[in-house]
């Protein structure tokens, strides 16, 4: 065999085990996710009615509704402060909100 079709065979045989290679690493995600997909349903399922047990609760609580609020942790000001108009202070309470609900998410099922 000559020089070039040696460097030709050699480049599709790699080729083909980087692509049987990438195909068997997705097959074995997919079966991960696969294994893992019914505890995340259950926790987002229990994450569900844990917002919609919180919602029911200051709905009783006559709180007024918003409807740019989907989530179920709500800001308020500290003690003796006044809600502020401040662009910065509303940041700074969406990122806590934010961090909670990812704290949430992340806490294992028990």
């Amino acid at each position: 065999m000559s020089a070039p079709q040696s460097l030709l065979q050699a480049a599709l045989g790699r080729l083909a085990a980087r692509v049987g290679s990438g195909l068997a690493d997705t097959a074995a995600g997919l079966a991960v996710l696969a294994q893992d997909a019914p505890a995340r349903l259950q926790q987002e399922w229990q994450l569900f009615w844990e917002e919609v047990e919180l919602e029911a609760e200051r709905l009783e609580r006559g709180e007024a509704t918003t409807a740019s609020s989907s989530s179920p942790v709500s800001w308020s000001p500290s003690p003796g402060r006044a809600a502020s108009t401040d662009p910065q202070e509303q940041i700074d309470a969406l990122r806590a909100q934010v961090a909670e609900l990812a704290r949430r998410l992340e806490r294992p099922t028990p």
